[in-house]
């Protein structure tokens, strides 16, 4: 049987009585939630690790000489670029490596034993007590089976005779745990009915569910909002304190190391090349890799660190959405006739300036990706409107519908799967000129290799597959693919999300080159609050698919209007000292139900300001000065609702 221990509120599942292992579950209150590094021999010895690609006199090294030691409830985070060698040593640590890659010196130990030498049926047994995480969740489940039923034949297999019942108690207090909405009836879904947030919080759960004695987790909170990334930290580190787990957390994010891990191991060229504790490292670096690293985060209270561009003083917006609706129809499980309602974007109002950089953030599930849906046409409104350049898009047909679609470009989250794998990069960018009636082949050619070189992408790549590129340069061919029909206006819809922090920095330097040569209009819609920070004028805050604040990048930096804006501020990672604490702002509970929201606002149950009118009537946006809106009744109520 399964029992229940509860650390700082985060539920936590263990074995009654032993671990897989044989190690005994220390019951009873635990109220030092403080990480503490075991004495004892390490959990997990790694020496001379080395991985090569290729054989012969081609192979290459892609990592090398790595050497380190993980003991019980320590937690050792590795950091390094695109192109280090994160991903590729987090999967030798768990025996995964593939061909063409293949271990070249070194060993892994663990209980006495090199798991690089295990296979079969012993290594399958050992995957009981280690986990991995991985940072691509989309494919990771089986797509034909509910998400919660392959979680819980993962918690039959660990403990044996558990009732099922039970087993899906567990599984729903778990993804309840790491916040996703509805677990219960989330339970039943299917992989493709999640999103690739929801997907990567079910796949920490899948990994927690064992109770394993070490888990490596690669990249996993970098595509998750800031306080669902919070809260998996937190969760990691109490998992930690309970029950001897230690933890190789890799991340291209130096803040969200900081937050989580005992030592940093710096990677760069598959070789660590320093290591330390989180500040020391930070305060006092010693390699020139380490300090260029560091010396790419964005900055997020220091004002001389951000330079948006100035919009022009037009009359008319580009984009005006008024009072958008949308509601979706799901059938109730187990019913034949019966439907729920997720109300998910509730009469969304505001602007968009030419020359702007606008930008949507907001929780997982607080609707963005749907309102992208309605901005770029995919979906239409139940009630309200959205204009684009003077046209109603749900009247656009035949040329004026060809003709936004040219104007109006997406460029989405996941580099990996919105490429066709085997289409070369030129046939893809090639394909949008065509559809547009482009006949040409000289002339489409030209403006390929035009568009490919302000991404900065080679030319040599022109008639490659892109199997072998980065997520980096795959994001440029996507950008390219928008960027070659001229677009007036770029929606990006996380598209930076999956990238690491060098990454980032080039490709929104990429962005701001491109916006000064052509006047694009941006739509930032994301939840990294560090990105928005540096590159919008103006951001709007959804929650539950409101907009409950419209300001100025300054002003919702330093003087947010709405308790909820506060809350993700405080989240966010940072080596800056945060300007809003966590203890103090930080959500707690979960957010109510788009199926059944409550009455008055939405926010009410988890703001630490509310009272009674809060619960009776909801607020809508009012001026606040210089045109900032909040959905508060905190704010002074000397405006009246206004379009943004």
């Amino acid at each position: 049987m399964v029992d229940r221990h509860y650390a700082g509120g985060v539920p936590v599942p263990y074995p009654d009585q032993h671990q897989p292992d044989g190690r005994f579950a220390r019951a009873g209150p635990q109220p030092d939630l403080r990480r503490r590094v075991v004495n004892s021999s390490p959990v997990l010895s790694v020496k001379n690790l080395g991985v090569e690609v290729g054989t012969g006199a081609g192979a290459r090294p892609v990592v090398s000489d790595v050497s380190f030691d993980l003991a019980p409830r320590e937690i050792v985070g590795i950091i390094g670029a695109s192109g280090s060698g994160k991903t590729v040593l987090a999967r030798a640590l768990v025996n995964w490596i593939d061909p063409p890659l293949r271990i070249s010196s070194g060993s892994v130990e663990y209980k006495s034993q090199n798991i690089l030498d295990l296979a079969g049926g012993r290594m399958r047994l050992l995957r009981r007590e280690i986990a991995y995480v991985g940072a691509n969740p989309m494919g990771a489940l089986d797509p034909t089976l509910p998400v919660g039923r392959q979680i819980v034949e993962k918690l039959s297999a660990v403990v044996p005779g558990i009732d099922p019942s039970e087993a899906r108690k567990r599984v729903i207090d778990l993804l309840g745990a790491v916040r996703i909405p509805s677990p219960r009836l989330r339970f039943d879904e299917y992989p493709s009915q999640f999103s690739g947030g929801m997907m990567q919080r079910a796949l920490i759960v899948d990994a927690l569910i064992s109770n394993p004695a070490f888990l490596v987790a690669d990249n996993v909170t970098q595509p998750l909002d800031v306080t669902v990334a919070a809260q998996v930290l937190r969760l990691m580190r109490e998992l930690t304190e309970r029950f001897d787990t230690a933890v190789v957390f890799v991340s291209s994010s130096l803040p969200t190391v900081k937050e989580a891990a005992d030592q940093v191991l710096v990677l760069s060229e598959g070789r660590i090349v320093e290591r330390n504790t989180p500040q020391r490292l930070i305060d006092a670096p010693q390699h020139p890799y380490t300090l260029q690293l560091i010396s790419q985060i964005p900055k997020i209270w220091t004002s001389e660190a951000v330079a948006v561009p100035r919009t022009t003083s037009a009359a008319m917006p580009t984009i005006s959405i008024r009072d958008a609706t949308r509601t979706y129809r799901v059938r109730k499980r187990g019913t034949f006739a019966a439907h729920s309602e997720v109300r998910a974007v509730r009469n969304v109002t505001f602007d968009v300036m030419p020359g702007e950089n606008f930008g949507v953030v907001g929780e997982s599930g607080c609707g963005k990706s749907t309102l992208m849906r309605l901005l770029s046409r995919l979906e239409f409104p139940d009630s309200g409107s959205v204009i684009c350049d003077g046209e109603d898009l749900s009247k656009l047909r035949g040329k004026t519908l060809l003709k936004f679609r040219r104007d109006f470009q997406l460029v989405l989250q996941d580099p990996f799967n919105s490429l066709p794998p085997r289409t070369s990069i030129g046939a893809i960018l090639e394909d949008p000129l065509r559809v547009h009636g482009m006949r040409n082949a000289k002339e489409i050619r030209e403006r390929v290799l035009a568009v490919m070189a302000e991404v900065e992408l080679p030319a040599n790549l022109y008639d490659e597959l892109p199997l072998g590129l980065s997520a980096g340069q795959r994001q440029r061919v996507n950008v390219a693919r928008a960027m070659v029909l001229e677009p007036k206006v770029l929606i990006m819809d996380e598209t930076l999300s999956s990238l690491d922090q060098t990454e980032q920095f080039r490709l929104l330097a990429l962005f701001e080159k491109l916006q000064a040569q052509h006047g694009l209009t941006y739509v930032f819609i994301s939840h990294d609050l560090a990105m928005v920070r540096r590159v919008c004028n103006r951001v709007a805050v959804m929650y539950l698919g409101e907009v409950v604040e419209i300001a100025h990048n300054e002003r919702l930096f330093f003087d947010p209007g709405h308790p909820y804006t506060k809350a993700l501020l405080s989240a966010v990672p940072t080596l800056e000292e945060r300007r809003y604490k966590p203890e103090e702002c930080l959500l707690e509970g979960e957010p109510p139900s788009p199926i059944d929201l409550p009455p008055g606002c939405s926010f009410a149950s988890r703001c630490p300001h509310a009272f009674d009118r809060c619960r009776a009537e909801s607020p809508t946006l009012t001026a606040r000065n210089h045109g900032e809106l909040a959905a508060c009744f905190l704010v002074e109520t000397t405006g009246t609702r206004a379009a943004a």
